[in-house]
């Protein structure tokens, strides 16, 4: 089973000004991460305002996804879902639309024992055939539950499609420690954007990336130089993405990137799914700002 490297890219869901899911813009987004040299596309997660979306029209955004992708490069659609039922009902979607592989996140907001979570992993790997690609995905800052490296072992024991995980709390201690899971094939994606270089050199594989799709070319730039084992101009080149990244998140970082990509014309609006809110224009001119500061000072 092929493991995800490099720049992936979680990619928002561009709306409609009547708060429908864009399709257009959505493939003109993808033709912009693919023509930017990021290496996967990772539809419906975080970033995608995944739990705002119904059922339905994530399966519309996962198959537009992979229609227009064609290919080029793989395609992990997140199913985490509210419940099992939908979350099963996600992957095995995710299967018959000719995705490449699928990411799960915790169960959200109810606290789940260790036993509860590696029962739920379980049950959603099982739900697909087992040489399908299952990545674990703990974000416990937002989601309630972590993923220890306990609960990560016993649902890859169980089952050998559980190939990774994208562990999006600055842990390095707790990443290093998933490395050595499954012998040490177990694949580390770093989901905080600042710990990419130092993931990499560690032995994982690349980081999930929301703020890639917006700079795709300097993260592309990052991403060249660690395939070169260049860490110390890899370390030079994250510094601006670093910068980047902070101007970005600083507010609503789901908001900022629609923000940029909407003044890039690259999707129609910035519009988000309330309740989330969306860059006022104030803030969009502050943005922009900001970023062409630190472009300049580089």
């Amino acid at each position: 089973m092929k493991k995800l490297s490099g720049i992936v890219v979680p990619v928002v869901t561009p709306l409609t000004e009547d708060d429908q899911v864009d399709a257009e813009s959505l493939e003109n987004l993808v033709e912009h991460c693919i023509k930017g040299g990021l290496q996967a596309i990772y539809p419906c997660g975080t970033t995608g305002e995944m739990m705002y979306l119904t059922v339905e029209e994530r399966k519309l955004v996962a198959e537009t996804v992979i229609r227009r992708t064609a290919g080029r490069v793989p395609v992990y659609v997140h199913v985490g879902g509210w419940n099992l039922k939908d979350t099963v009902e996600l992957a095995k979607h995710a299967v018959e639309a000719g995705a490449d592989g699928i990411a799960v996140v915790t169960p959200s907001f109810f606290k789940i024992s260790e036993d509860g979570l590696v029962d739920f992993f379980v049950s959603v790997a099982k739900s697909v055939s087992e040489d399908f690609p299952v990545y674990l995905y703990a974000i416990p800052q937002y989601a309630m539950n972590d993923i220890s490296v306990a609960a990560a072992e016993k649902a890859a024991a169980q089952c050998p499609n559980i190939i990774g995980i994208k562990y999006s709390y600055p842990d390095m201690t707790r990443i290093q420690q998933m490395m050595r899971i499954s012998d040490g094939t177990f694949s580390v994606l770093a989901g905080p954007d600042q710990l990419l270089t130092a993931v990499v050199s560690m032995g994982g594989d690349g980081v999930v990336s929301g703020s890639s799709q917006v700079i795709p070319e300097y993260y592309e730039a990052v991403w060249e130089a660690l395939e070169k084992n260049d860490y110390k101009l890899a370390a030079e080149r994250q510094q601006l993405t670093n910068r980047l990244n902070e101007a970005l998140c600083s507010v609503n970082n789901i908001a900022a990137y629609k923000a940029v990509l909407a003044y890039q014309g690259i999707i129609k609006t910035k519009k988000t799914r309330k309740p989330l809110e969306e860059y006022t224009e104030q803030q969009t001119r502050e943005l922009f700002r900001v970023l062409k500061e630190v472009v300049k000072e580089k």
